[in-house]
């Protein structure tokens, strides 16, 4: 059984990876809107990845027998300056999840709650995955300056980005036995 300090922060992070989605499917509109469509294809992984965190979170508040509770989530932005620009916010916006993700570990461990721990080990170690990716795009960019054809490269292997579950994630509970 979750804590209520525990459900409460599993709760928020649930909020926290919908707000991510919504943010990866506005800058892959404005990806799209610059002409930039590879880019915006991995936008949209990106924003499935996100929801598919929601629905872990969810499931394992579930799961341990707590209660979610959904809230507003708050409007991303619409318009960047630049596609660097739309890359250095997602890395902002992984580095304040990881933060988040570490407070969760912190919250856990305070709470005892051995398996609330386990299950956030996960997720630490798919920031690490997030925000080399990231980073590598940013530095990429940064390297190609005003290089237009080094933004188009870019584009198109960024295009093949293809989104598929994590293992041992699924979007709707198991049916009741």
């Amino acid at each position: 059984m979750l804590s209520e300090k525990m459900a409460k922060a599993l709760n928020d992070q649930i909020n926290a990876e919908l707000y991510s989605s919504y943010l990866y499917f506005a800058m892959a509109a404005y990806c799209r809107d610059v002409g930039l469509n590879g880019c915006a294809r991995w936008m949209e992984a990106q924003a499935l990845e996100e929801l598919s965190h929601a629905v872990k979170f969810y499931h394992f508040v579930a799961e341990r027998g707590g209660r979610v509770v959904l809230s507003a989530i708050e409007a991303p932005p619409t318009t960047w300056a630049s596609p660097l620009a739309v890359f250095e916010d997602v890395a902002k916006h992984e580095n304040k999840v990881t933060g988040l993700i570490h407070h969760l570990v912190d919250v856990a461990i305070a709470e005892k709650d051995h398996a609330t721990n386990n299950f956030l080990q996960w997720f630490v170690a798919e920031q690490v995955e997030e925000e080399a990716s990231v980073g590598e795009i940013v530095q990429q960019m940064k390297l190609m300056g005003e290089a237009q054809g080094g933004l188009f490269m870019l584009d198109r292997e960024l295009g093949q980005r293809v989104f598929t579950l994590p293992p041992g994630t699924t979007l709707v509970a198991p049916a009741a036995q």
